[in-house]
């Protein structure tokens, strides 16, 4: 535990002051057996599979997701919700696990920051997290690259699978924002440097293995899909994949320990399993289900996350992630602050790296936060279609007024919320969530009528057609000559059955990041549309997207250092 203190310290002060708990207690709250645990230091631990086996018939606890408005630059404070959420419930007596992703260094070294909450509502060891953690992500871009050194080999040596160099999708990948990776040449030097043309990177967190890494669920299954990958098309239009390159089986190897499940703590010493990286504009966005699997059989309450706003990664949750899975959700909760409410009302504006209006952002400004509201009222509206109870939480600062409050927690229940609770977890942990914890337990009790946006036998048009007009709100689609033919050839090839997860702006509901709050009168252009086969998604592309970030002009690696004794500073 920590003994909070007031002003709040930075976010690596609390976590390097906090006693944290030798992992094998952890373990032993919630019924992990000492043969299921895999240390990695005295911290940290993964949990091996054969857990399932033995728990196989014991029912599955209350499966929560936390997610959020349409993001701002401010932050929403999802993840630092999410695990406020799971110290209350564990304070008010419930057996909680949180699920969480793992922090890919590009944003950790770029702009956004990491992925482990902030104030007293932290997932610990911070710093060993958000860096090189057990291994997950090293071991997913080997197998990723190795794939890629296989087919260019088999390129380079008499191409003997007939791949078609100017119909290949697949790209290199490295865990670090680089945009100068985007578009390269390789194969220059000489005959046995490789075969010329051009191709790219992307960042490790947004490629289809990552994905895999994250939906498998068990090592046959993580198996079969690495085999399915497609690297590209041979001169017929005939998909060469990784089983043809004898290359999948390699990369189950190194793979084979990074499935299993990350046990950490919070800063509260309650059990978090942080697992699977997944981005959620390009990917699907939530963390591992063999994370949230392990987690529902230990628990009775699971509080997930699910990146962005809840047009990207809750839909994805629930469209890609559950429908493969079978895991059901039982409730929603949508978290917001009054300042993100008031940028959306068009109060001040506000671009990262940039200086803001602080005193237009915390001045009370009403007519700025009905405005603003209108984007809670789409997300509520939109997750109710998926049948589960919604609680509502608005993430509190110090600026914001008693009337603000009430008026956004009146708003949220006229739209439909089951509860609108204001929560304080960054300045009190547990204790400041303990009304929201009391909530969620409530709503996972009311009636469920759990359910998915569309079916799996319509078509891929139909299926893009719905998304893009019941959660984004547009008045139709627009497609690509690229994207046309692209969805008949996937067609033809029998991929129609496979949900759409789809790329786009994280900072809008529609493709266009510069159309704020509720856009209409707009239409989706389609770019293209690709193919995740071993992942099991079809991904068509919204507008123009980034598969492969890039640093700002001051990253935040700049003030990240050593002391003297080796301490780790100016890590958040």
């Amino acid at each position: 535990m920590v003994k909070r203190k007031y002003p709040v310290p930075s976010d690596i002060e609390i976590a390097q002051t906090t006693e944290l708990l030798p992992i094998e207690e952890i373990a032993k709250k919630i019924d992990i057996q000492d043969d299921e645990l895999e240390p990695y230091g005295k911290y940290m631990a993964k949990i091996n599979l054969k857990v399932l086996d033995r728990l196989k018939d014991r029912p599955n606890g209350k499966f929560i997701t936390v997610t959020a408005i349409t993001p701002t630059p401010l932050g929403e404070g999802k993840t630092v919700t999410n695990i406020g959420v799971g110290q209350a419930l564990n304070k008010i007596g419930k057996k909680v696990i949180n699920t969480l992703r793992e922090p890919s260094k590009g944003p950790t070294f770029g702009i956004k920051g990491g992925a482990c909450g902030g104030g007293y509502s932290q997932v610990l060891p911070m710093e060993a997290i958000n860096l090189h953690f057990t291994g997950d992500i090293h071991a997913v871009e080997t197998a990723h690259n190795l794939f890629n050194a296989a087919m260019d080999a088999s390129i380079l040596h008499g191409n003997p699978l007939n791949l078609d160099i100017h119909n290949i999708n697949l790209r290199r990948c490295v865990d670090l924002n680089d945009r100068a990776l985007r578009n390269i040449v390789i194969g220059l030097g000489g005959r046995m440097d490789g075969i010329p043309r051009q191709t790219g990177y992307d960042i490790t967190v947004a490629t289809e293995t990552a994905a895999i890494h994250a939906l498998t669920t068990s090592l046959k299954d993580l198996r079969e899909r690495l085999g399915r990958m497609v690297c590209g098309f041979d001169k017929n239009g005939k998909p060469v994949t990784a089983e043809d390159l004898k290359v999948a089986g390699a990369m189950a190897v190194l793979m084979k320990d990074s499935i299993k499940p990350n046990l950490v703590q919070s800063t509260e010493n309650h059990p978090i399993i942080d697992h699977g990286f997944p981005f959620a504009n390009v990917a699907h966005g939530n963390n591992s289900v063999l994370a949230d699997m392990v987690a529902l059989k230990l628990a009775d309450y699971v509080v997930t996350e699910s990146g962005f706003g809840a047009d990207c990664g809750a839909e994805k949750l629930i469209d890609v992630k559950c429908r493969q899975s079978g895991l059901k959700l039982d409730c929603a909760i949508i978290t917001c602050t009054i300042r993100a409410l008031k940028m959306h009302g068009g109060a001040f504006e506000f671009r990262p790296g940039q200086p803001y209006n602080k005193e237009l952002a915390e001045k009370e400004n009403m007519p700025a936060l009905e405005e603003g509201c209108k984007n809670l009222k789409v997300h509520i509206e939109n997750m109710k279609k998926f049948g589960v109870p919604i609680v509502v939480t608005i993430n509190r600062f110090v600026s914001d007024t008693e009337k603000e409050i009430e008026f956004v927690k009146d708003f949220a229940l006229s739209c439909g919320a089951s509860y609108a609770v204001p929560i304080n977890p960054w300045a009190e942990g547990g204790d400041g969530c303990i009304e929201a914890a009391e909530a969620v337990v409530k709503a996972c009790e009311e009636p469920n009528d759990f359910k998915f946006l569309y079916p799996d036998d319509v078509s891929i048009k139909e299926k893009i057609e719905i998304i893009a007009t019941e959660i984004y709100r547009a008045d139709g689609v627009d497609y690509s000559p690229v994207a046309e033919n692209k969805i008949k050839l996937y067609e033809s090839l029998g991929y129609s059955r496979m949900p759409i997860n789809m790329a786009k702006t994280h900072l809008s509901l529609s493709h266009d990041p510069n159309l704020k709050n509720v856009p209409t009168n707009y239409r989706i252009p389609v770019v293209d549309v690709r193919v995740s086969v071993g992942a099991g998604f079809i991904y068509p592309l919204l507008g123009q997207m980034r598969t492969m970030p890039g640093l700002p002009s001051k990253p935040a690696f700049i003030p990240v250092d050593l002391d003297e004794e080796g301490k780790i500073k100016g890590l958040f």
